[in-house]
This record gives structure tokens, C-alpha cells and sequence, in this order.
């Protein structure tokens, strides 16, 4: 993932949307629309405009990282008072070595590399066994602050969660799979939870080439891979290909930022580079493209392209299989004629003309000449051998 993830440097950059919709529910959500409050006009938020303790919605569930004195171990200057009580901490102005290995805020902390790297908020979901012993589900949202205006020098954090137990657990895991991807053979994907999903929704091309970027990361980071992160990374991709169709200009310029020619004979892989990085490994790259290019062929909808793979018979490697073939189909040469071919034509082709040579051979090469009161005369019979014949055949055979 480069640097330029999503460039806040620009000067016409503007504010996120805030999204009032039913998303509104979810805290993260919420959280996310408070940073974008304080962005007011500016790349990033001042860390001097947050003040968690005041938030009785989110800061209880909310931990702030300094990276001032040390980018390496950063210092928590806050810890909400759930997620202390939930890691056993008694201080809420620690360095991050001491927390607890197997507690919320060290699975909130994993992935904070990547809004230094990203500039951008990230959202994940994910599940782990506690230091309780409890498998515990949560979802949450990192997002960048900076003291200076320029560096990405804070971050805050807020993460959910719910701790579930045996049945309870198992009948929240089949309801995940439900829900996420539909029912089939996929539905084991709710068994590995994906971590880093971003579920916004922004309306331009950049913001959504950012969106399906950032996902794309989960599946580059995720402690435990899942086909469902690669399915929503890759309908992503696919949602920011058809839009790209309405704004051709916009999609150029992406392609130009990031180094990129679109090819005509493979139009899928400039998207499945420009969401996943152009130095993403070209085998993983080339099948992300064919799947893609299997939707388009389907015309799958807008936010279509989990259910088409899903659905699909072998999921998503039945899927580059069958979209290679049609694809080789479609650039096949016609076959070359063969010998035995030119053979079968010559013997129901009626005679030029008849001459009472005598042989036991079914076809025989003769050497005629040009004749003065025109055509051609015959002059006689070439001895047979096999491979003499054959190349006059495959002369015949390749007009």
C-alpha cells in the first residue's frame, strides 16, 4: 500500500461526507462522523479539539495513542474507562509494551502502521479468544489527528465489542455468515473474521477507489485471512470499475497518479492494480482481474459481486477458471488446417482433367509448364516420397 492511499495534502481537498443514515446506529459510525466535525476546512483534525472524556457515547470505548516520544511505542494518554476495566488496567497514561498482549486494546492497536501510511481513517472487525478465555467479537475505527497540522503525530480509537460463549457463540458465527455473504459452501468465511473493513460510502471516484483500497489492505494485514475480506475487497474494486464508466476523466486521472496504462485485451487489471497495489504479487493480481472480468461478462449489479461469487459453482477459483477459458475462446486463432483436412478436400474436388498415368499412390505430384496457346501442359510424374507430398499438402493447407 503506497503513501498516496488517499492524499489530504492536496489543497481543494474537502471534508468526508457525515453519513446520517441507517449506519448511524453503529458506533463507529458515529465516531467517525465526530473526526470529520473537526476536520473544519483543515487536512487533518487538532488533537487539541478532542476531548474523549467529555463523549458519554463513545469515549468510555475509546483509547488515544501519542506518537510525539516514540513512533515505535507509542504512549496511551487516554483509556475510556470500559476498555480499562476490560484489560485490567488501573492507569490510563501507559506506553503501549504495557498492555496486556491478549486484551481489546492491543487488537485496536494492530493496525495503526497503516494510518500513519494511509492518512486515513480505517475501520475493522474481528474476533479473538480474551484473556478471560472468551471468544469476543468487536468492531471499531481508527482515525489520524495531528498536533502541527501536517504529521500524523495522534491517534484515536474506538472500539465494540461483545463476548459470546459456547452455543451463543457458535449460533452468532452461522448468523454472521447468514448476513455477510448468503447461504452456500462460503459460509464458512464467518468462522475467520476479517479485521480493517471499511464500510463507507463515499459518492466520487477518488473516495471510492479509497474505500476498496483500504479493504484491499485487510486482506494484505488481516491476522487471520478470510475469503470474506478478499470477497468485499474485490466487490469494492468491482463497484469502483462500473462507476468508473460515468466519470472516464476522473478514472484516467487515477490511472495517471498511480503510474498506470489501461490495456484494452485486459481492462480488469489496471483495477485490480490500482485497488491493490501495482507491486501486489501478478498471479494473485491476474486472478483478481479475471474474477472481475467474469462479472462484467455476467453483468453483474452495483454491490452484486459477493452473491455472483458466492454463487458461483467452485466460488471464486471455479470463477478465473471458467472467465480464462472464454477469454482464450474469444482470442483463439481459428484452427490451422491439416493435411488430413486438405486430403479430404482434394478427393471430393472434381478433376481438372484426366491423364492415363499408371500408380499405386492415392495422390501424386506432377511438373507441368505453361503452355503457348495457354494453360498448362503436363510433363510428368514426380517420383513418390512421403515428405515431398506432405509439404505440397501443407502448402495447400495454408492458403
Amino acid at each position: 500500500m503506497s503513501e498516496d492511499f488517499l492524499d489530504l495534502s492536496e489543497p481543494d481537498f474537502e471534508a468526508p461526507p457525515i453519513f446520517a443514515d441507517q449506519d448511524e446506529r453503529r458506533m463507529h459510525v458515529r465516531a467517525y462522523n465526530y473526526w470529520a466535525s473537526l476536520l473544519r476546512g483543515r487536512e487533518l483534525p487538532s488533537v487539541t479539539d478532542l476531548d474523549p472524556a467529555s463523549l458519554d457515547d463513545f469515549g468510555p470505548h475509546s483509547i488515544l495513542l501519542d506518537f510525539t516520544e516514540d513512533r515505535e511505542n507509542p504512549r496511551l494518554r487516554y483509556i475510556g474507562a470500559l476498555l480499562r476495566e476490560e484489560c485490567g488496567l488501573s492507569s490510563a497514561d501507559i506506553a503501549l509494551d504495557r498492555v496486556p498482549s491478549r486484551s481489546l486494546v492491543s487488537r485496536l492497536t494492530d493496525h495503526f502502521f497503516e494510518i500513519i501510511a494511509n492518512r486515513a481513517p480505517i475501520g475493522f472487525e474481528a474476533e479473538f479468544v480474551s484473556q478471560r478465555g472468551n471468544n469476543t467479537l468487536y468492531r471499531g475505527i481508527l482515525m489520524p489527528l495531528s498536533s502541527d497540522g501536517d504529521s500524523i503525530d495522534f491517534i484515536y480509537g474506538v472500539i465494540n465489542w461483545k463476548e459470546l460463549a459456547g452455543a451463543e457463540f457458535e449460533a452468532q458465527l452461522a448468523f454472521e455468515a447468514h448476513e455477510a455473504e448468503g447461504e452456500g459452501e462460503d459460509a464458512v468465511i464467518a468462522q475467520k473474521p476479517e479485521a480493517a473493513v471499511v464500510e463507507l460510502e463515499p459518492t466520487d471516484l477518488a473516495g471510492r477507489l479509497a474505500v476498496a483500497r483500504a479493504n484491499a489492505a485487510a486482506v494484505h494485514t488481516a491476522d487471520q485471512r478470510s475469503r470474506a475480506a478478499l470477497y468485499r475487497a474485490l466487490g469494492n474494486a468491482y463497484d469502483f470499475h462500473l462507476a468508473s464508466a460515468g466519470d472516464p476523466e476522473g478514472f484516467a486521472a487515477l490511472l495517471a497518479e498511480a503510474g498506470l496504462k489501461a490495456q484494452a485485451r485486459a481492462p480488469m487489471t489496471a483495477v485490480a492494480k490500482l485497488v491493490f497495489g501495482a507491486d501486489y504479487d501478478k498471479t494473485r493480481l491476474t486472478e483478481f482481474a479475471s474474477a472481475l472480468g467474469a462479472a462484467v461478462r455476467a453483468g453483474v449489479p452495483a454491490g452484486g459481486f459477493i452473491a455472483f461469487v458466492v454463487g458461483a459453482e467452485g466460488g471464486l477459483k471455479g470463477l478465473v477458471q471458467r472467465e480464462r477459458a472464454a477469454k482464450n475462446a474469444e482470442t483463439a486463432k481459428p484452427a490451422a488446417k491439416t493435411t488430413e483436412t486438405v486430403r479430404e478436400r482434394l478427393r471430393a474436388s472434381p478433376p481438372l482433367g484426366h491423364l492415363d498415368i499408371q500408380t499405386d499412390e492415392e495422390f501424386v505430384l506432377l511438373v507441368a509448364k505453361k503452355s503457348d496457346s495457354g494453360g498448362i501442359d503436363v510433363l510428368e510424374a514426380v517420383p513418390h516420397t512421403e515428405n515431398l507430398l506432405e509439404v505440397a499438402l501443407k502448402r495447400l493447407a495454408a492458403h
